[in-house]
Order: C-alpha cells, then structure tokens, then sequence
C-alpha cells in the first residue's frame, strides 16, 4: 500500500473476540492497513499522544474504530478527552459497538463521531460491514 493512501486505524477494544473478529474481516477484505490496538481508552490515548514519547500511531491519517462500554475509561469519556485536545481532536472517529443505548449515540454524536455502528451478530454481516467501511475511509480525505 502506498504511504500517502495508508490509514493508520486504531481499534478501542477490549474484548478479544470482537478485535480477533476484526482481524479476520480485515484479513477477508484484503485490508492492508495498520490496525494498532488498544484495549480501553487510556491505552489508546497514550498510543495517539506517547506522554513524552513519539506517539505508537503515526500523527497522519489516523481513524479511531471505537467500542463504548469499556473499563478504565469508556468511548464516551474517551471522546470527550479526544475532542478536548486541541492535537487530536481533528482524528474522525467510527464507533463500533453493541451499544445500542440512544444516550450513548446521542452523546457519540454530540462529540462528532463520523458514524455509529452497532456490531452485527453474524460474522459474515460483520465482514459487510466492514468492507463497507472500508470503502468509506478509502474515499474520505483523512488529513
């Protein structure tokens, strides 16, 4: 994949089934980006800003796949703090979630999530999804 088209995602998750469920719909699209992991949201903020450190994910064209009900620091408490930050607040967010509470997706969108999507059970409608936003990020400009 060529660098300028790469899109570095990173997946807020912590449950292991649903991040190994990921991989293989990556796998099974033929999605080539890099997937950086972390397993609630403090982790993923350290990833993005690495506290005196260079960053784990390059600062160009990142997207954040994000689940809602996580320990330590949910997807709500995460966007929040994302948003807050004048250098990180820019990074469009999907959320990828069993949530499907109306406070949750009337907050995630009060914070500017580019999308919230509720898992589907299958695993076959999970690659569908997957692949469709797979099309979606390839067509978005992500600075």
């Amino acid at each position: 994949m060529m660098e300028e088209t790469m899109i570095h995602l990173l997946l807020v998750e912590d449950d292991e089934v649903d991040v190994m469920n990921v991989r293989r719909a990556f796998k099974k699209n033929n999605i080539t980006n890099p997937l950086y992991v972390a397993n609630n949201g403090l982790e993923a903020l350290f990833m993005l800003r690495g506290n005196g450190e260079a960053p784990l994910i390059p600062a160009k064209r990142r997207l954040i796949l994000l689940d809602i009900n996580m320990p330590k620091m949910n997807g709500i408490e995460f966007l929040r703090e994302l948003r807050a930050d004048n250098s990180l607040k820019s990074i469009p967010v999907i959320v990828l979630t069993t949530s499907n509470e109306d406070k949750d997706k009337v907050e995630a969108y009060h914070l500017n999530v580019a999308g919230y999507i509720l898992k589907p059970v299958t695993f076959s409608s999970f690659v569908d999804a997957i692949a469709t936003l797979n099309k979606y990020w390839t067509l978005s400009e992500i600075p």
